[in-house]
């Protein structure tokens, strides 16, 4: 009996044009047809190929598992603010016990008390120490950080972010990603 494979669970592992990932968590994956547009513009050289076609009364074409950029794309130095990367840059493990479960972000130096939004003033934490440090600062609750925040590089995210391989891997892309053991969370 042969089950069906729906397109859309064949996205497309994207490379730059050195063969790397452009990111790798959020892996950089397109949608089967985010990848067929590309073919079609000659934006992007298919390096290999699902088993499943998609096909319209006159064409028929194999769907790809891994594309290569044909211009490089220099990767950003400064990665955006954003909550998912803090957790990233945190390993997605709260900055005061360690928890994994419930993240929230918490400012070293509270909002009403002058802090910023910034890199360098937030740090993940679980909902219960967030909770428990409130609005005071840290020497006065005795809650210092694990790891002082700062402003991660793409490299920084890029590393912590092979800590944590996605569920699902195509064996296609196996070859194009280096997930690094000793970095386990």
């Amino acid at each position: 009996m042969t089950v069906a494979v729906s397109p859309d669970a064949c996205p497309a592992l994207v490379l730059n044009a050195d063969y790397r990932p452009l990111s790798y968590y959020p892996l950089s994956l397109w949608a089967w047809q985010d990848a067929i547009k590309a073919i079609f513009l000659d934006r992007v050289n298919v390096l290999s190929r699902y088993d499943r076609t998609v096909h319209s009364p006159s064409f028929e074409m194999r769907l790809p598992s891994v594309v290569c950029l044909k211009t490089y794309v220099k990767p950003s130095r400064n990665p955006a603010f954003t909550r998912f990367n803090v957790f990233l840059r945190d390993r997605f493990s709260c900055q005061y016990c360690g928890a994994r479960e419930d993240l929230t972000f918490d400012h070293v130096i509270p909002r009403s008390r002058g802090g910023q939004t910034t890199w360098e003033n937030v740090v993940a934490a679980c909902s219960p120490c967030n909770l428990r440090k409130g609005g005071q600062m840290p020497d006065d609750c005795g809650m210092r950080p694990t790891q002082a925040p700062f402003q991660p590089s793409v490299h920084d995210l890029h590393r912590n972010g092979r800590a944590f391989p996605p569920n699902y891997l195509h064996d296609s892309w196996l070859d194009y990603l280096y997930w690094d053991s000793e970095l386990e969370p």
